[in-house]
Parts: C-alpha cells; structure tokens; sequence
C-alpha cells in the first residue's frame, strides 16, 4: 500500500464506498417479497398466461438459480421449459455480471479497510473525508441517471446491456419468450428507480457520517498540539525562560 499515492488510495476509498453502497442495495430486491410485487404491477401473469402459483413457482426458481445456483435455470411449469436454452444462456451471463460486480466490490472495500488501518493522525480524516467524495459522487451519479431514465429509460437499458452482455445475448420477443414476460419492461423500471432511491439514502447517510468522523479525527490531531501548547506557557512562566 505504501506504493500508492495519498491521491491514488483516497480515489480507490472513494470508489470501493460507491460500490459498497450499491453491492448493499441490490440484494434487497434479490427476494420473492418485491419481484412479486413488481410482478403484480407489471401484470406478468398477462404476459405468462401462468396462474399465480405458477408465476411464484417458476420464478421462485429462476431467482433460486441466481442467487444461490447452480445456475442451471431449467424450471418446468406444467410439463414444459420455462426458459428456452437462449434464455437460459443469458441468465448465466446475468449471473456471472453480478458475481463479477460483487467480487469487485469485496475486493475494493477489504483494500481500502488496508488503507485505512494503516493510517495515522491527519490521514485518517483523508480516509473519511473520501468516503464521503464517493458517497457523494455516486448521489450524482444516481441522479444524473435517474432524470435520464425518466425521459429514456430504453436507451439506458439498452446501453447497459450492450457494455456487459454480448449483442443479440439479450434480445427477446415478448409474444413468445417467457423471460420477458416474466419479468417485462415496466418491472425493470420501476425496480431501477426505487434501486437507485435506496442507494442515495444510503449514500447520504454515509457521507453524513464519514464528515462528522473526519471532523472527529481532525480535532483529535489538533487536541496534542494544543496541550503542548500549554505546557510551554507553564514552563515559561515557572523558571522565566522556555525550556
């Protein structure tokens, strides 16, 4: 660690806390609780043609395989493949991406604990303070696109996929491919927006609490200086001279 710079170490805290904060985020809406909900409002039964317990069962499943693997995606509901092998393909992808992202983040934050373990005095109000530089930078962030995906979410969504999947990895027909029904457009959304309105609270809070600590660690450098200060004055004032 010593080989970075102080400029260097603080740009990496700041970026393991934007990652953190996010890795954080995403896995509360990995859960059958809100995809249901989503679901609901999105009508994907609609788009299925599945009852209800249906929908739960295979996308109960679907999420099972994600999260926890192996990834294998092959739920059957009424005797046939919920997902063709196209589908099925692409939800590895989306698995390995979020495996990548996740070991990112876990790779990043446990590099800037280093960083700030080692850390003395007036460096540890640094670390702080780019805790909160990344908090805040990802509260921009977040807001620069989230006014844009009110306006053009599609083109946003697309951009995405293009950056981490491969073209014509993740393009399907919802008349016919049950992983678009499953989960259409309006789900995804939606599910984006209130992700990203979790992750600025969350920032917020964190840059609050990083400045009150670099605040915190400020005074407790200059407190030293302040009683040496004092034990000067009443040298001085004992024997006539300093010492």
């Amino acid at each position: 660690m010593r080989t970075l710079s102080g400029g260097a170490a603080n740009t990496l805290i700041g970026l393991a806390t934007a990652l953190a904060i996010v890795a954080v985020s995403l896995p509360l809406f990995l859960n059958p609780i809100w995809v249901a909900f989503e679901q609901g409002r999105a009508e994907a039964t609609a788009w299925t043609g599945f009852t209800e317990p249906e929908l739960r069962a295979a996308t109960d499943a679907i999420l099972t395989d994600l999260v926890l693997g192996p990834p294998a995606f092959e739920v059957v509901v009424a005797g046939a493949p919920v997902l063709n092998e196209r589908e099925r393909g692409h939800m590895r992808d989306v698995r390995g991406v979020f495996i990548g992202f996740f070991a990112a983040a876990a790779v990043l934050a446990a590099a800037a604990l280093v960083i700030h373990a080692r850390r003395r005095g007036t460096d540890r109000g640094r670390s702080w303070r780019a805790v909160q530089g990344g908090a805040l930078a990802l509260i921009a962030v977040l807001v620069v696109g989230g006014v844009v995906s009110f306006v053009a979410f599609d083109a946003l969504f697309e951009t995405f996929h293009r950056i981490f999947f491969a073209g014509g990895s993740y393009t399907f027909d919802p008349a016919t491919e049950r992983l678009v029904q499953l989960f259409p457009f309006q789900f995804w959304q939606e599910t984006a927006i209130v992700v990203g309105a979790v992750c600025i609270v969350l920032a917020a809070i964190v840059a609050a609490v990083a400045s009150e600590l670099a605040s915190d660690a400020a005074s407790l450098v200059d407190e030293p200086s302040g009683e040496m200060a004092d034990a000067t004055t009443a040298s001085v004032s004992a024997t006539g001279s300093p010492r």
